[in-house]
């Protein structure tokens, strides 16, 4: 509030620390101004505004005006105000105020206290040599400072910068191709804005204006910054296909959230590093194919269940900078686990031969009343139809391991037990089921690599 109610009178505004504000009033004469010729100074008639504004804004607040940063903060300071400096004499009028509104150091402070210097008008008559062969560079400062200069010039705050553009049709338009014709103009330019302050588009928002009346506002998060045409225009495209605004479109807007884009290494051993670009538009044709929710980088998630995880953003790790041996060890397996797990229908070998148990359940072969738990899996078929589709696995098993008992939360009213089993089938498939001793059911939740 401080800072938009300075910069009602001029541009010129620097954010100094909180609470602090310093003003360039240059060029304010002929509007602050008295009427008479032997009025008010312009100085004071700005400072009353100036105040009558932030007490208006609910900002009580006291006004310094002199021609350096460090008088205007020490006038600022004091209980009268707006307090004015004439320019030349900032000197005078920091002598007689005490040292510590010049803020020293405390190291600097107690040397001072013991040479019996209080104001900074004694601690301006020392000589700058002595001075800076007894408390260094920190003490040159402060003794420039105590002689009222201020090298410091104002440094105005920057807007944040606002990378908007839009059109206003004449004619509405009611299919996708003509609009992202347009749309990759505007793409251009927004990118040509974004190259120049070496930025990348981190976050791309639509608005379109609805005929007759109506808007139909959208927002794509990229998964690294880019100021590519294509790839933002792919994006637009692959978003609009699945969010039609569902009216004829006489307008729209297009506004990037600004952010550092990402580097891409090149490196001589190491594999060549993935394209932030290549990748956005490889994700967001993932996402609009299977959903938010579905793409990202799997995490292992506290808990004894193998199928627990959590999902987070994908991002690729860097190359390494030197190619790795290959190693002459055998491989680690890798297992793709099954979300949800697929049903099974398995058939159990004792030690005297098949078991006689009937069907359990939705037609599982097992034993519901867990008389079997030292039996072997001889043969399972698919009773998901699901699982069936995507993993046509049936047949005998030739080596079975296990079981690997599991429990968790045996605390809570639905505790988790299982038996787990790796199995290979005579076709050469390595599976990981498992089995419910409660249910007696079967359940396959992983294939081995």
């Amino acid at each position: 509030t401080l800072l938009e109610v300075a910069e009602a009178l001029t541009p010129r505004v620097e954010s100094y620390k909180k609470g602090v504000a310093f003003l360039d009033i240059r060029g304010l004469q002929r509007h602050f101004r008295g009427d008479s010729p032997d009025g008010e100074p312009y100085e004071l008639n700005l400072g009353n505004a100036l105040l009558r504004n932030l007490d208006r804004a609910g900002l009580p607040s006291r006004v310094g005006i002199a021609s350096n940063k460090l008088a205007a903060h020490v006038a600022a300071g004091l209980a009268h105000t707006p307090t004015i400096v004439t320019a030349g004499e900032e000197a005078d009028f920091l002598a007689p105020l005490p040292l510590q509104r010049l803020s020293p150091q405390i190291e600097i402070a107690e040397t001072l206290r013991q040479w019996g210097i209080r104001s900074i008008g004694e601690f301006a008559k020392i000589s700058a040599a002595d001075v800076g062969s007894r408390l260094g560079e920190t003490g040159l400062d402060l003794h420039a400072a105590a002689r009222g200069l201020d090298p410091q010039p104002l440094i105005p705050r920057q807007p944040p910068p606002s990378f908007r553009e839009g059109l206003s049709l004449e004619w509405p338009l009611v299919t996708l191709e003509p609009f992202l014709f347009l749309a990759r103009a505007a793409l251009d330019r927004l990118c040509q804005r974004l190259e120049s302050r070496r930025l990348g588009c981190q976050k791309l928002d639509l608005v379109l204006r609805l005929d007759p009346d109506g808007r139909h506002e959208r927002s794509i998060t990229l998964p690294s910054p880019t100021r590519d045409v294509k790839t933002l225009l792919t994006l637009l495209r692959l978003d609009l296909d699945a969010h039609a605004p569902g009216a004829p479109v006489i307008g729209f807007s297009l506004q990037a959230h600004p952010d550092r884009p990402r580097s891409a290494q090149l490196s001589i051993f190491g594999p060549t590093a993935l394209s932030p670009e290549k990748l956005a538009t490889t994700l967001a044709r993932l996402f609009a194919l299977l959903g938010a929710g579905r793409i990202g980088s799997p995490r292992t998630a506290d808990g004894y269940r193998p199928e627990r995880l959590s999902m987070i953003d994908y991002a690729p790790p860097p190359p390494p900078k030197v190619r790795e041996p290959r190693s002459s060890a055998r491989g680690l397996l890798i297992v793709r686990t099954l979300e949800p797990a697929g049903a099974l229908g398995v058939r159990l070998r004792t030690g005297d031969g098949e078991n006689g148990h009937g069907n359990h359940g939705y037609g599982h072969d097992g034993c519901g009343d867990n008389s079997c738990g030292g039996a072997n899996p001889s043969e399972l078929y698919i009773l998901d139809p699901e699982t069936a589709r995507s993993q046509k696995l049936s047949g005998e098993i030739v080596v079975a391991s296990g079981p690997w008992s599991l429990e968790e939360r045996w605390w809570t009213r639905r505790p988790v037990q299982r038996e787990y089993w790796d199995v290979e089938m005579r076709t050469g498939e390595l599976l990981r089921i498992y089995r419910d001793p409660k249910s007696g059911r079967w359940y396959m939740d992983g294939i081995y690599d």
